[in-house]
């Protein structure tokens, strides 16, 4: 499955890893040297800032909230780079000590000098300076804001530039000569990890959390060829000033590079992970390609033919390239299949993660345009993405429906809204819920929307002294939040706060599920209810803001129902609150989160042992038994055994046994051929012709699906996926 929206990045990953060999073989040469100058020494130096800011927007774009998750994370990274550089100083071993590398004295510091900051070999550089450049993002990260952390990084850039294509402002300074001096007795070039790639990757991060603008692509066009004419003028007058000690880094190429990304994230495309995997292992083998050429070219006797001729030089090596990673993507994949015992059996899925709920965005948007479809085109939705989206991960949620076109949004609290704005969610972010005195100052901040309980609550809010946006909360009946609708002063009070902006007045309806005569008629009073407050809120010459009232059940069961905001929750996920509920819209949803987990264990029990706590779980017979990567603190109520819980493997039904532990549960499998270790189990979702719903469980469990959804552990790991 392919997400949507990196195409664009994945195409011009390719791109850029043949603008690297561009660089490093200069194909204009022969045929005229300024030409090559101004392709090598400006227009490519695109491509490895492109590779900077993509990793700072994939790595540092999804920030949960939790630091551990975001260390894992960073060590996840680090470990997969690291190999990945390890692998490539073992395999340009042969050529250091064919250029002679190893002829001259070894030192210690020397060597780490090159581990570190230079790379062992000339292209190699890259990898260290990403594992540095990621690390010091990250750090900057614990104790800034991003906009600190690219004023820091900026200043690092700054620095490094001076001693790179500026270095000719620093010959008329002593003290910035014995600085780059010393500088340079550390390292050899300043575009390494600390100057170089800190900045790209942290406007990677910032493009990542800030929503593309309306007519994105016209903007980022114009602003990457303003930008792509200054690079051009700079580097075109550096080099006439003959100030470049190396010409890596620009002043121009910033926006430029930044401008190129954001116009390619607002690219329509499907993600490519050949292509992603292509571009890497041509970056990583094209040296070894050079010589490669070089070697046959001599060897056939067409060394003036190929490479002399720079321009067929340059073709002949990025062919060969292609091939030659192609065909190493296929061994590493023919590898990896055997090292699974000769690979999967036909039609198995073997799992990567212990546990996992996986998201199906596109199920999401389908959800968003069945419900639109039962309001009236002038009524806008408000998503409901509190408790982590019921679950399923608030800002990829989020996100994937402001692509949609839903500007409004609903939490629970402060702290939730912050994840949103800090993760670059635009458009209104209302807390639902009550916010302390010491919290409001947030408030304002993330510039949020807060919701007005009562008349005391509107004056506590006003006695903040600042001005506030809010939605104020009439009780019509559901006595929960909200000011009583019977006290029309109290109410008419809330709108009179000098500093209160009151952007939208709202209710809650409280038996918009039920479709007996009690349930439909408290419902319908509501409805009566709060239109008369609404008219005589406008009345008085007030203007109450946005108004609504629906919920999901209110939606679907009182459909064209003109209000100018509605607000799903449980729908919008694709499910309703129990299995038996119906309703009477005619809509089609599809369930947007399927729960998964790994064998980790199959063994074979006797007849008339225990398993689990408590040993009061006894085999009727002899059995195969599989323990399964996923328990209690994930979500799997206990009390699921106990009422015939089962999950899914091979598309065939298998129960639970014994007692569900904290981080593991058992399953009968005996009836069920080829079960093994690394199986994929469906606990809620779809294999083969079985399904298990999150209502069915709420059903068994004696609860809400809501329940079900959100008590999913932060340790459910969340995969998003979109054809």
């Amino acid at each position: 499955m392919a997400n949507i929206r990196y195409g664009g990045m994945d195409t011009f990953k390719l791109v850029a890893a043949f603008l690297v060999i561009t660089i490093h073989l200069g194909p204009l040469l022969s045929v005229d040297p300024y030409a090559d100058f101004v392709l090598t020494g400006i227009i490519a130096r695109l491509a490895v800032p492109f590779f900077f800011i993509a990793s700072g927007f994939f790595l540092f774009g999804k920030r949960s909230g939790d630091r551990k998750r975001e260390l894992a994370s960073m060590r996840r990274f680090t470990l997969r780079i690291g190999l990945l550089y390890g692998v490539g100083i073992i395999a340009y071993l042969p050529l250091n000590v064919y250029d002679g590398y190893f002829k001259q004295p070894i030192h210690v510091w020397g060597m780490l000098q090159d581990i570190v900051f230079n790379g062992t070999f000339y292209h190699l550089w890259y990898l260290p300076a990403l594992m540095t450049g990621a690390w010091i993002v990250y750090g900057l990260r614990v104790f800034l804001s991003l906009k600190a952390v690219l004023a820091v990084s900026a200043v690092l850039y700054v620095l490094a530039l001076l001693g790179d294509s500026y270095y000719g402002l620093t010959a008329g300074s002593p003290v910035l000569t014995a600085l780059y001096d010393g500088m340079f007795t550390i390292f050899d070039y300043t575009r390494n990890g600390i100057g170089f790639a800190p900045l790209y990757m942290a406007l990677g991060a910032w493009a990542a959390l800030r929503p593309l603008p309306s007519r994105s692509r016209l903007r980022y066009s114009a602003a990457f060829i303003v930008s792509i004419a200054v690079l051009l003028g700079e580097g075109i007058v550096l080099h006439a000033e003959g100030w470049p000690r190396h010409d890596s880094m620009y002043l121009a190429l910033v926006p430029a590079v930044y401008s190129l990304f954001r116009l390619l994230q607002s690219a329509e495309g499907r993600e490519h992970p050949y292509i992603r995997a292509l571009s890497t292992w041509i970056y990583m083998i094209h040296p070894w390609t050079i010589v490669l050429v070089r070697g046959g070219a001599k060897a056939t006797g067409s060394f003036a033919l190929i490479v002399e001729n720079k321009p067929v030089f340059y073709i002949t090596v990025a062919f060969v390239s292609v091939v030659l990673s192609a065909v190493l993507i296929w061994l590493l994949q023919l590898i990896k299949g055997k090292g699974r015992g000769g690979g999967p059996q036909k039609g198995k899925r073997h799992s990567r993660h212990r546990a996992w709920a996986e998201i199906d965005l596109d199920h999401l948007a389908h959800n968003l345009k069945q419900l639109q479809n039962v309001i009236p085109q002038s009524t806008a939705i408000m998503a409901i993405v509190k408790a982590d989206a019921y679950g399923h991960g608030s800002v990829e949620v989020a996100r994937r429906l402001y692509k949609e076109g839903v500007r409004s949004f609903a939490v629970a609290d402060v702290e939730e809204a912050i994840v949103l704005r800090r993760s670059g969610i635009g458009g209104e972010i209302v807390v639902l819920g009550y916010t302390a005195d010491h919290r409001l100052g947030d408030i304002m901040r993330y510039r949020l929307t807060q919701t007005v309980v009562s008349a005391e609550d509107a004056e506590r809010l006003q006695a903040f002294g600042r001005p506030m946006m809010v939605h104020v909360k009439i009780d019509t009946g559901m006595r929960r939040l909200g000011e009583s609708f019977e006290h029309t002063e109290r109410i008419l009070s809330m709108y009179r706060q000098k500093l209160l902006r009151v952007t939208g007045t709202f209710s809650h309806l409280a038996a918009a599920d039920r479709q007996d005569a009690a349930g439909i008629a408290l419902t319908l009073k509501q409805f009566e209810i709060f239109g008369s407050v609404i008219a005589q809120i406008k009345e008085v010459g007030i203007d109450p803001g946005r108004i609504h009232l629906q919920s999901s059940y209110g939606m679907l069961n009182y459909e064209g129902v003109g209000m100018n905001l509605a607000r799903p929750g449980i729908a919008l996920y694709g499910t309703l609150g129990s299995e038996k509920d119906t309703v009477r819209a005619d809509v089609d949803l599809r369930p947007v989160l399927s729960l998964k987990a790994a064998v980790s264990l199959v063994k074979s029990v006797q007849a008339g042992e225990s398993i689990g706590y408590g040993g009061d779980y006894f085999t009727p017979r002899n059995c195969r038994i599989a323990t399964l990567s996923i328990g209690y603190a994930d979500g799997i109520a206990r009390e699921y055994a106990e009422r015939g819980g089962y999950v899914l493997i091979n598309g065939q039904q298998a129960r639970i046994v014994g007692k569900i532990c904290m981080d593991q549960l058992m399953v009968d499998v005996t009836d069920i051929e080829g079960v093994e270790q690394g199986d994929i189990v469906t606990l809620i979702g779809r294999d083969g012709d079985g399904v298990i719903t999150a209502a069915q469980i709420a059903d068994r469990l004696g609860t809400l699906t809501n329940e079900v959804l959100v008590s999913l552990g932060s340790r459910v790991e969340r995969v998003y996926v979109s054809r």
